[in-house]
């Protein structure tokens, strides 16, 4: 009876470490298939994900004057890259949205949208020299339009795009 028990204990025994056995392959995942290891960390191949930068605020404000008021939302993403220390993009695309308004349905209709508050090009080429190429989509009620005195885009000496983040 003991000689059967001690067989019957080897082979449960013996057949539970074959279970474990190493398949002697390595084992792929799903992940193996979606993403590059060997990748560089470049985006797209060329871009470097280092370099990138961004930036999102969102802002509520309320505004009453004489017997009316505005309610805004702005969600807006700031976007740079620098291609090198002299030169870089950036971009802000803003979100608008006015929730309430007593100055009527048109033109609280005309504030929602989709903004491109920004786009540039800004290049270096020497220490005292610098260059930007922009583009700027702002309603002509914004105080940081071109129509105000405190724009960030009229005070030339002030802002410098380089250290913009």
């Amino acid at each position: 009876m003991k000689k059967l028990i001690l067989i019957l204990i080897l082979g449960i025994y013996a057949g539970a470490i074959a279970q474990y056995r190493d398949p002697g392959f390595p084992k792929e995942s799903i992940k193996d298939g979606v993403i590059d290891q060997s990748a560089s960390g470049n985006l797209f191949g060329f871009l470097n994900s280092e370099n990138f930068h961004m930036n999102h605020q969102f802002s509520m404000s309320y505004s009453s004057f004489g017997n009316n008021g505005i309610a805004l939302g702005i969600y807006t993403n700031s976007m740079l890259y620098n291609f090198s220390d002299n030169l870089n993009i950036q971009t802000d695309i803003s979100f608008v949205n006015s929730p309430y308004s007593t100055l009527g349905q048109d033109f609280q209709n005309n504030l929602n949208g989709i903004y491109l508050s920004r786009a540039a090009i800004n290049y270096k080429p020497w220490k005292d020299v610098a260059v930007s190429l922009q583009y700027s989509q702002l309603p002509y009620y914004n105080p940081y339009s071109r129509y105000y005195g405190n724009s960030l885009y009229n005070r030339l000496g002030y802002y410098d795009p380089f250290w913009g983040y």
